[in-house]
């Protein structure tokens, strides 16, 4: 049996202290949340404070309280408290009662109301066939679809709610649900949706063509074999060619655009840049920079520091306050000093990115844009890559020719025989455009497609053309086919 060896080894490790931790999570931080970040930490921390001007200072303090309240002293940046001092309760009081309340105007109702409101109508909801309902409703997604089958529903039930439900239950109500409007909702997937459709219409024999071609040859319409459905149909491509036109008609998204809850109707988009152009020149502000207030840490915090610190060596009472005390301070100058580097961070990536992409900013064409990755904007700005990428993945910015993402303005590009570089962004641009013109009776071939773009100066691979389709989410040759 081998003996047990203990030894000693010493190894250099690199992790991220609490305040570059910090830094990281406020870097991440949108405009939009990071008032509500803001305010939160001066609730938690009252060794944190609005540096208020010295006007309001003196409205709201003696004239003993004057000097220390306006002094900042960094040296004593590690230290803090348990009890908020009564002067911070009462600023906190009076900033929550001058707060208004927005008043919303009463929105629709939700989608799962609608439902809930004519199922009601058509059948007794009480008790646990409320709950049931409810719970089918609330299934069914934004679209229109109820995607969960009946027994993972009977599960959900079982585990989330206490009951035991069923299969012929909730088969019944869901019947119900198919009967009500928008039509095709509570369907299953889009055969069963325009099925549920086409049920509603007045009956004719173009309704009735539709429904034979949706019931029984649904994969290939949706596949477009043409040739075999005229066969199978008995009919000629005119005839054909108004089915497709008749089904189109219908809605892929029975429940599209109904329903928003109330949180989506009032949601709005802010970005957290905005880029214009005056006069030749293109002028970067950081949206809400002037509306956050400065912080600053609390004089009444450090001098209590200051008095338990003459006193640390008295008792262990004050030892143990001075601790405490220490901690709430440095996570004050913690905070100050990551709401600093984050806007400072912010602020010289996206002065990069417009350096770079500056033709873009000015004309807003795709073809303006520029190659560029994570690391050209790291080493112009002297920033880490992981930062770059932090700021560029959940950042965006208005310019004058509208709402982008930065990760829009990073792409990799390809060189032309004359050895410009392009970016990949104007390649799928031009491939777009190709496919858009195409003849939709005779549709480009990948093949076609890559003989056509390298005729524009974009050589690039047939397989490389098959990729960027792909990502444009436009199908192959074949099912871009439409009848004449």
């Amino acid at each position: 049996m081998a003996g047990l060896e203990q030894t000693q080894r010493l190894e250099q490790t690199q992790g991220l202290t609490p305040a570059q931790l910090l830094a990281v999570k406020m870097l991440e931080v949108t405009s939009l949340e990071l008032e509500t970040r803001i305010e939160q930490e001066l609730e938690e921390n009252p060794a944190l404070e609005e540096n208020y001007p010295e006007e309001e200072q003196r409205s709201g303090t003696d004239e003993g309280d004057e000097d220390g309240a306006t002094e900042q002293d960094w040296e004593l940046g590690e230290y803090a408290q348990d009890d908020i001092p009564e002067y911070k309760l009462r600023e906190l009081q009076e900033r929550q009662s001058v707060r208004e309340e927005i008043p919303f105007a009463a929105g629709a109702p939700s989608l799962e109301e609608q439902l809930l409101e004519q199922l009601s109508m058509v059948t007794e909801l009480e008790g646990r066939r409320y709950e049931l309902a409810r719970y089918i409703v609330g299934s069914i997604d934004a679209d229109g679809y109820l995607t969960r089958s009946v027994e993972e529903l009977q599960d959900d039930l079982l585990f989330k709610a206490g009951i035991d439900a069923r299969a012929e239950e909730l088969e019944e109500l869901i019947a119900l649900v198919k009967t009500l409007d928008p039509p095709g909702v509570g369907a299953r997937d889009l055969r069963e949706a325009l099925l549920l459709q086409l049920q509603r219409l007045p009956e004719d024999e173009l309704s009735q063509a539709a429904d034979r071609l949706i019931r029984e040859h649904y994969e290939d319409f949706v596949n477009k074999r043409f040739d075999r459905l005229c066969s199978a149909l008995g009919i000629d491509e005119q005839r054909l060619s108004e089915l497709y036109a008749f089904i189109a008609r219908l809605s892929p998204r029975p429940a599209s655009g109904l329903g928003d809850d109330a949180e989506a109707r009032f949601a709005h988009f802010t970005p957290d840049f905005i880029v214009t152009e005056r006069d030749g020149e293109l002028q970067v502000s950081l949206v809400g920079e002037r509306e956050i207030a400065p912080l600053r840490l609390s004089p009444t915090y450090l001098e209590l520091l200051e008095a338990h610190r003459d006193q640390a060596g008295q008792s262990r009472q004050s030892r143990e306050a001075m601790t405490f005390l220490k901690h709430k301070v440095e996570q004050a100058r913690w905070f100050i000093e990551a709401l600093e580097t984050r806007q400072q961070t912010l602020r010289r990536t996206m002065m990069a990115i417009v350096e770079h992409q500056r033709d873009f900013f000015f004309s807003g064409e795709v073809s303006d844009l520029k190659p560029m990755v994570l690391r050209d904007i790291a080493e112009a700005t002297g920033l880490d890559i992981s930062t770059i990428s932090r700021v560029s993945n959940s950042k965006s910015v208005q310019t004058d020719h509208g709402i982008y993402m930065l990760k829009f303005f990073f792409g990799e590009g390809i060189t032309t025989e004359e050895g410009e570089s392009i970016s990949t962004r104007e390649v799928r641009q031009a491939l777009a455009a190709l496919i858009e013109a195409e003849d939709k009776r005779q549709p480009l071939t990948d093949e076609e497609l890559t003989q056509q773009l390298a005729a524009q100066g974009y050589p690039i691979a047939r397989r490389t053309v098959a990729k960027y389709r792909e990502q444009l989410r436009l199908p192959i040759a074949r099912l871009r086919r439409q009848l004449p």
